[in-house]
């Protein structure tokens, strides 16, 4: 037995009722934006999200004050990869295919970004290492040459 399919209905009340919950209005362009970043296999910058959305009638200043408002709110995650570009990914709880707590990898040929499992890098506590490490409140982020660009 597989999954449950979920309507398109289902998945717009669905995000309306995470946007409500989190204390916001929802709004088209909030919805949009949360739609797009549950689709996206990597974090996606806000240059990226307008050439997404832009065709649907939202402009570069609304999907910054929507990205804003949606990180703020705790719904959607910011990330600087080290190239100095913020990039977002959709909040998920943890144990889903794509959670909150895994590091990434940026080529520093090409820029492509992506998203590693979180078991792909192991972080232990040693002597002299900040608490943060042991507890997992730090980001991991790798850069080197993609499989393409090597």
């Amino acid at each position: 037995m597989g999954a449950k399919k979920i309507s398109a209905q289902e998945k717009l009340t669905g995000f309306q009722d995470r946007i409500r919950a989190a204390g916001l209005r929802s709004t088209a362009p909030r919805v949009a934006v949360l739609r797009k970043l549950e689709t996206a296999t990597a974090p996606m910058s806000h240059a990226d999200l307008v050439e997404e959305l832009g065709g649907e009638g939202y402009d570069r200043v609304t999907i910054y004050r929507n990205l804003t408002d949606l990180t703020e709110a705790g719904l959607v995650v910011r990330a600087d990869l080290g190239d100095h570009v913020w990039r977002f990914e959709l909040k998920r709880a943890g144990g889903t295919e794509h959670s909150n707590n895994h590091p990434h990898f940026t080529c520093t040929d090409c820029g492509t970004v992506a998203c590693l499992p979180e078991e792909s890098v192991r972080i232990t506590a040693a002597r002299g290492v900040p608490r943060a490490v042991s507890q997992r409140a730090v980001e991991v982020q790798l850069r080197g040459l993609c499989d393409r660009c090597e």
